[in-house]
C-alpha cells in the first residue's frame, strides 16, 4: 500500500503526486525544509520546528502557503492516515512554479509557493542499536555556502559528506572551517571533557538544530556543565567523549574521529544519560 503525501492541498497516493519541473525548488533548490520526528504516533518538539520554518522563510522572503495551525493539522493527518507510530514528517516549501526558469524570484502575489508532507515509517526510531554501540566519523572540508543557520534543501555537499564517511567505512562526516568544527553532515556536534559539554555556539556557521536546543536545555537542568564555543579536531580527538543531535538520532554517541578512539571506545555516560533524558521529556511534550 502506498504512503498518502500532501500536495498544495490535496492528500492524494504517492504515485499520483505531482510538482511541475519548473519549480524552483528543482531548478534552483530554492526552497526549505523540515524534519518533524514521530514517536508513539505523536509528534516531537513541533512549536520549534514550526519557529525555525517561519525564520528560514523570512530569511529567503518567501511565503508560507499555511498558517502554523494549519501545517500541524497536516502533520496529524498524515501521521493519521498513514499509521505512524514511529517515524518522521518531511516538509519542504519552495518559491513555487512561474512556468519558466529564470534567476529572478516570480512575484509571489501571482505564483503561490509550493508545499509538500510525505511520512516516513521508522519502527523503533528510539531504539537504534548505534546509541548502544556509538557512531565512528571522519572529518572534511566545510565548504558549504555562508548561511547554514537557514535550513534550505542545497544538500549536495552534506550528501557528499555522508557518501565519504560510507567509502571511509564509517558513519558520518563532522564538517571543518578554519581548523574548527562546524557541524555533521545532518546533526550538531558535541565533545565532553571533564564533564563538560562543548559545543559550537550559534551563528550562520551552523543549523539551529531544534533538538540542540532542548538538549543543552535538559542537560542545564540536570546541572550539567554547558560552554557554547568553537573547538578544534585535535581537542575533539582528546576529549573524553562525544555526540551528535539531530531530530532522527536524538542523542548519538561518537566513539571515534579519524580513526582516533574516545576515551573507552564506547559511549559515553553523558551522552547515554542525555539520550535518556531527551526520550524520557521528549515523549512527556509530544502532540
Amino acid at each position: 500500500m502506498s504512503r498518502i503525501v500532501y500536495v498544495n492541498g490535496s492528500y492524494l497516493p504517492e504515485e499520483e503526486a505531482k510538482i511541475s519541473i519548473f519549480d524552483r525548488g528543482f531548478l534552483m533548490a530554492d526552497g526549505v525544509y523540515e524534519v518533524t520526528s514521530v514517536l508513539d504516533g505523536k509528534l516531537l518538539d513541533f512549536a520549534g520546528h514550526a519557529a525555525r520554518l517561519e525564520r528560514s522563510l523570512a530569511e529567503l522572503d518567501m511565503a508560507c502557503p499555511v498558517t502554523m495551525e494549519e501545517l500541524l493539522a497536516i502533520h496529524r493527518e498524515l501521521v493519521a492516515q498513514n499509521a505512524i507510530t514511529d517515524g518522521m514528517v518531511y516538509l519542504q516549501i519552495t518559491r513555487g512554479s512561474a512556468g519558466d526558469r529564470d534567476f529572478a524570484f516570480p512575484d509571489p502575489a501571482k505564483v503561490p509557493s509550493s508545499i509538500v508532507l510525505f511520512t516516513q515509517s521508522k519502527p523503533g526510531l528510539a531504539d537504534n542499536p548505534a546509541a548502544k554501540t556509538g557512531i565512528k566519523v571522519i572529518t572534511v572540508p566545510d565548504i558549504r555556502w555562508g548561511r547554514r543557520d537557514i535550513k534550505t534543501v542545497q544538500l549536495l555537499y552534506p550528501s557528499m559528506g555522508k557518501m565519504m564517511a560510507k567509502k571511509a567505512g564509517v558513519d558520518d562526516a563532522w564538517m571543518v572551517e578554519d581548523g574548527f568544527v562546524t557541524e555533521g553532515t545532518s546533526n550538531n556536534a558535541y565533545i565532553v571533557k571533564g564533564g563538560k559539554i562543548i559545543t559550537r555556539h550559534l551563528g550562520s556557521e551552523i543549523l539551529h538544530g531544534i533538538t540542540r536546543a532542548a538538549v543543552l536545555r535538559f542537560a542545564r537542568e540536570a546541572q550539567m556543565e554547558v560552554e557554547e564555543r568553537s573547538f578544534t579536531v585535535e581537542e575533539a580527538k582528546g576529549a573524553d567523549e562525544a555526540f551528535i543531535t539531530s531530530a532522527s538520532a536524538f542523542v548519538m554517541p561518537v566513539v571515534e574521529i579519524d580513526g582516533a578512539k574516545l576515551g573507552t571506545g564506547a559511549p559515553g555516560k553523558v551522552a547515554v544519560r542525555l539520550r535518556e533524558i531527551y526520550l524520557d521529556e521528549s515523549r512527556k511534550s509530544a502532540i
